[in-house]
C-alpha cells in the first residue's frame, strides 16, 4: 500500500528537520516551534462552557419541565411555577457538574497514560511528553515504542515497525537510514534514532483520524443502564397514561391534570442514571489510580470486577524481577573473570535491563574496561535471541555475545561432547529454578564459549499470601512464564500456586491433545510460553466461559492483552503493552492487581445499589400514585410536592459515588432478574405501606385534603432516603461497611430540610411537629420491615440459585463420568 512520506507537509519547511544531529534543538526553539505548529495531539472538538450549560436545557425531560413551568404561569399557580423553574436550574446544574466530574477524571486519567519520547535537546537525551513533540526534535526509538510522530530515520543499524493499524500492511516493515516511520507504528525489533517532520493533525495518522469515526461495541455495562432505564421509562410511561386516561373519566381540569402528568413524567424517569453511574465509574477510577493502577476505559471496571481468571506473568509480577548472579560456570580453558568481562562487554550500562544489571554488579569495573573502544552494539531482540558487540581492543576486533544457551552453543558450535555437557548443566540448574544465559566471545578465530551465567529471580515475599488472599476472592491463578517448566515447577511450588505447569507448545503445537481445553483449565501454570501462546490460553479460557485477565509488557503481548475480557500492563510495560491494555499498573506486583479488584467489586456494588434504589422508588411513587387516583380519586401529592421530592432526592444521589460499599466474595456480573426482584419486592412493599399510612391518616386520624397530602408527602421522602440505605448491602441495614459519612450528611439534610418545609408549611399546609413526629416513629418502624423483606428476597433467591446448582451437578455427573474413563488397549 502506498502512503505519503512525512517530509512531503507542506506546511512545514524542509530546514525545519535538518537539526545538527551532536545537539539536537535548542529548549528555546523547541518552545518557539511549539507556539507556530502547535501540540503533537490530534485536535478534538471542545464545546463551551456557555453552549455546555445550554445543552442541560434542551430535551425531551427539560421540555417536560419547561412545558410545566408554562402551564403553571398560564393558571397563575406563580408558587408552583418558582419551583418548577428551580428545578429545571437545578437539574442543568446536577447534570454538568456530573458531567464536569467525570469529564476531569477522565482527563485526569490520559494524563496518566499519555506517551512520552525520549528527544535530544540542548545536546542532552531527555524523556518528554509526546506531546510536546515538534518538527525538527531528535528522536530515541526502540523495541516496543509507539512511534510517537511522523519521522525521517537518521542513525542506526536497523527498526523493523509494524504500520498495520494504518497502512493495511499484515507483516511488519524493515526500516534504513533515511525511511520514513509513522506516528502511531510500533517498533517490533531494533533501535535507531530519528528526526520528527510532522506532528499532530499533520501526521499520516492524523490525516487518517479526520476521515475515518470509529463505532464502539455495546459493553455489559452500558446494556445494563440500558435495561434499567428503558425498564423505568415504559413503566413510568404506562401508569402516567393510565392516570391521564382516569383524570379525564373523572373530568378533572385538563391543563392541571396534564402539568401534574409530566412532572410524575419528570420525577420517575431516571433522568440521571447514565450520568450517576458514569460518574460513579469516574470516581472509582480516580481511586484505582492512587491505588497505582489506572484503567484505559472506565466501563473496564466492570470486567475487572467480574475476572475469575487471573493469568499472571511470573517475572515481575509473582518474583522481585531482581535477578542474582548464582555460581558462575566457565568453560574449559576459561577462567571466571574472562568470562565475566566478555559478559560485561556485552551488557547495556547506560540503560541496563534486569539481566545486564545483574552482570554489571558481579563483573569488573567500567574503568578496567576502558581499553575496549565500542564500535556497534547490537540490543537482545525475541528473534536472535541474544545480545552482540564489536569494540576494538589493542588493535584487533573484539566481538561478544551473550543469550539463550541453545543459540550460544549453535553460534560457537563446540565439539558435541562438550555440548552435551552445557546442556545438561543448563538443564541441572533450571531444575534449582535459574535461568541461564550463555556467553561467547570471537577475537577473529570464530565464536569460542566462554560458559554459562546462571541467575535466579526470587519470588516477591508478599507473593504467596496474595496468592492465598486472591483465590478467596474467587480467582484461579494460573502462571504464565517463557521459562523452562522446571524453573516454573520451582517458583509454583515455593508459592504454593500447584505444581501441574503445562508446556504451552504441547497443547497449542500440531501434535495437541483432544483435551487440549481441559487441560488449559486444569493447569497451574504454563511454561516456555511465546506471546502467540498467550492469546490462545486466552481464547481456551473464554471459550470455556471464563472471564478472563492476563497480564503482559511486551509489544509481542498486545493481541493477548486485547482478546482478554482485562488485559493488564504490568509495571514498566511497553507502550505498545499499554496501549492494548484495560488496566495500567503503576506498581510492582501481584498485590497491586488485587487491591484493584478489591475496589472494582466496591465499585460495582455502588452502581447495583443505586440501580435498584432508582427502580424501588419509581415502582413505589408510580403505582401508589395511580392506586390513589384509580382506587380513591385522590391525588395523594401536589404538583409542587412531587417537584420537591425530585430536588431533594437529587443531592443524596450524587454521593453513592463516595459511599463505602462490601467486597463481593467472588466475581460479580450484573445479575438483573435479581436486581430487578429486589427492587420490586421494596418498591411494591412501599406502596403497601404507603397505603397504610394513607388509611391511619384518614380513617382515624380524620386527616383530609391539603393536611393528608402534606403527611404523604413527608412519607415518601423521608422512606425515600432510607431506602438508600436499605439498598448498599444485602443483609441488615445496620452490618458493616457502614455507610460514608459522605452519603448520610447530605441525605439526613434533605430529609431535615424536607420536614421543616412541612412541619412550617412551605408551599404547602403545615402539619406541626407532633404530626411529623409520628410520620418519622411510622417510617422507621416500616424500614425496619423493608429490610426484613429485603433479607428474606436475597435469601430466596439465593436457595433457588442453590437448587438449580445442586440439580445441575447432579445431572452433569453421570454425564461426566464416561468422559474422565481412560480407554484400556
Amino acid at each position: 500500500m502506498q502512503v505519503e512520506t512525512a517530509g512531503t507537509d507542506p506546511a512545514v519547511p524542509a530546514g525545519v528537520t535538518d537539526p545538527d544531529p551532536s545537539t539536537g534543538l535548542t529548549e528555546s526553539e523547541a518552545q518557539r516551534r511549539i507556539a507556530e505548529y502547535g501540540e503533537n495531539i490530534l485536535s478534538e472538538e471542545h464545546v463551551g462552557l456557555a453552549r455546555r450549560l445550554l445543552g442541560f436545557l434542551w430535551g425531551p425531560i427539560p421540555w417536560m419541565i419547561e412545558i410545566s413551568a408554562l402551564l403553571s404561569a398560564v393558571l397563575g399557580h406563580w408558587a408552583d411555577l418558582v419551583v418548577i423553574v428551580l428545578m429545571l436550574l437545578i437539574n442543568a446544574a446536577v447534570g454538568f457538574w456530573q458531567e464536569y466530574k467525570a469529564d476531569t477524571a477522565i482527563e485526569a486519567l490520559k494524563q496518566r497514560l499519555a506517551l512520552s519520547a525520549r528527544v535530544k535537546r540542548d545536546g542532552i537525551w531527555r524523556d518528554i511528553p509526546a506531546r510536546r513533540l515538534v518538527p525538527g526534535d531528535l528522536v530515541a526509538i526502540r523495541l516496543g515504542n509507539i512511534v510517537p510522530a511522523d519521522v525521517t530515520l537518521i542513525a542506526g543499524d536497523y527498526l523493523s515497525v509494524d504500520q498495520s493499524a494504518l497502512t493495511g500492511e499484515s507483516l511488519p516493515v524493515e526500516k534504513k537510514r533515511g525511511d520514513s516511520a509513522y506516528s502511531g507504528s510500533i517498533a517490533r525489533q531494533g533501535e535507531m534514532s530519528a528526526v520528527v517532520t510532522a506532528t499532530g493533525m499533520r501526521t499520516y495518522f492524523g490525516r487518517t483520524a479526520q476521515l475515518v469515526e470509529q463505532a464502539g461495541a455495546v459493553s455489559h455495562f452500558q446494556r445494563a443502564v440500558l435495561r434499567i432505564g428503558n425498564f423505568l421509562i415504559l413503566t413510568s410511561a404506562a401508569l402516567v397514561i393510565v392516570i391521564v386516561i382516569a383524570g379525564l373519566f373523572q373530568h378533572n381540569a385538563l391543563l392541571e391534570m396534564v402539568q401534574f402528568a409530566l412532572i410524575l413524567a419528570v420525577a420517575s424517569i431516571p433522568v440521571a442514571l447514565p450520568a450517576v453511574l458514569s460518574v460513579t465509574l469516574a470516581v472509582g477510577a480516580e481511586r484505582l489510580a492512587r491505588l497505582k493502577a489506572i484503567v484505559s476505559r472506565l466501563v473496564a471496571i466492570e470486567e475487572l470486577a467480574g475476572m475469575d481468571t487471573l493469568c499472571s506473568d511470573k517475572t515481575g509480577t509473582l518474583t522481585r524481577n531482581e535477578l542474582t548472579l548464582g555460581s558462575v560456570v566457565a568453560a574449559p580453558g576459561f577462567s571466571v573473570a574472562q568470562l565475566l568481562e566478555a559478559a560485561t562487554l556485552a551488557s547495556q550500562r547506560e540503560a541496563p535491563d534486569a539481566i545486564d544489571a545483574a552482570i554489571l554488579a558481579a563483573g569488573p569495573a567500567a574503568q578496567m574496561l576502558s581499553g575496549y573502544h565500542l564500535r556497534s552494539f547490537r540490543p537482545f531482540d525475541p528473534v536472535a535471541k541474544r545480545t552482540e558487540a564489536q569494540f576494538e581492543h589493542d588493535g584487533r576486533t573484539v566481538k561478544v555475545a551473550k543469550g539463550a544457551p541453545q543459540v550460544i552453543v549453535e553460534l560457537s558450535a563446540p565439539e558435541p561432547g562438550q555440548r552435551a555437557a552445557i546442556l545438561a548443566e543448563v538443564d541441572q540448574a533450571a531444575a534449582k529454578g535459574y535461568r541461564t544465559l550463555a556467553v561467547a566471545r570471537d577475537e577473529g578465530g570464530g565464536w569460542r564459549f566462554l560458559g554459562l551465567l546462571p541467575l535466579f529471580d526470587p519470588p516477591r515475599e508478599d507473593s504467596a499470601a496474595t496468592i492465598r488472599a486472591t483465590r478467596a476472592m474467587g480467582i484461579d491463578i494460573k502462571m504464565v512464564t517463557g521459562d523452562h517448566e522446571a524453573i516454573a515447577r520451582q517458583i509454583a511450588g515455593e508459592l504454593d500456586l500447584g505444581r501441574n505447569i503445562v508446556v504451552a507448545d504441547a497443547l497449542f503445537g500440531e501434535h495437541a491433545p483432544a483435551q487440549a481445553l481441559d487441560q488449559v483449565l486444569s493447569a497451574d501454570g504454563f511454561a516456555r510460553v511465546f506471546p502467540e501462546h498467550k492469546f490462545q490460553i486466552v481464547k481456551a479460557l473464554q471459550a470455556r466461559g471464563r472471564i478472563v485477565g492476563m497480564t503482559g509488557d511486551g509489544v509481542n503481548d498486545a493481541p493477548a492483552l486485547k482478546q482478554a475480557d482485562i488485559g493488564i500492563a504490568v509495571s514498566g510495560a511497553t507502550d505498545a503493552a499499554r496501549a492494548a491494555a484495560a488496566l495500567i499498573l503503576t506498581a510492582p506486583g501481584l498485590s497491586v492487581i488485587t487491591t484493584a479488584i478489591e475496589e472494582a467489586r466496591r465499585i460495582f456494588a455502588r452502581m447495583t445499589s443505586y440501580g435498584t434504589y432508582r427502580i424501588a422508588e419509581t415502582i413505589r411513587l408510580i403505582l401508589f400514585m395511580t392506586a390513589s387516583i384509580l382506587i380513591y380519586n385522590f391525588y395523594p401529592v401536589t404538583t409542587i410536592m412531587v417537584v420537591l421530592l425530585a430536588l431533594l432526592n437529587d443531592i443524596p444521589i450524587m454521593m453513592i459515588a463516595y459511599d463505602h460499599a462490601p467486597v463481593a466474595r467472588g466475581p460479580v456480573r450484573w445479575d438483573m432478574p435479581r436486581v430487578l426482584t429486589v427492587a420490586g419486592a421494596l418498591g411494591l412493599y412501599g406502596v403497601f405501606e404507603s397505603f397504610v399510612l394513607y388509611w391511619i391518616a384518614r380513617d382515624l386520624l380524620h386527616l383530609a385534603g391539603p393536611l393528608l397530602q402534606a403527611v404523604i408527602f413527608l412519607k415518601l421522602l423521608v422512606s425515600g432516603h432510607m431506602t438508600i440505605y436499605l439498598t448498599r448491602n444485602r443483609g441488615w441495614a445496620w452490618q458493616r461497611p457502614w455507610p460514608s459519612w459522605k452519603l448520610v450528611v447530605p441525605c439526613e439534610l434533605t430529609q431535615l430540610a424536607g420536614t421543616l418545609i412541612v412541619v412550617y408549611g412551605v408551599a404547602m399546609t403545615p402539619i406541626g411537629w407532633g404530626l411529623a413526629a409520628f410520620v418519622w416513629g411510622y417510617t422507621v418502624v416500616s424500614f425496619f420491615v423493608a429490610n426484613a423483606v429485603k433479607v428474606a428476597t436475597h435469601g430466596l433467591l439465593d436457595q433457588r440459585m442453590g437448587s438449580h446448582a445442586r440439580h445441575l451437578r447432579r445431572v452433569e455427573s453421570p454425564l461426566a463420568a464416561p468422559a474422565r474413563e481412560v480407554p484400556r488397549r
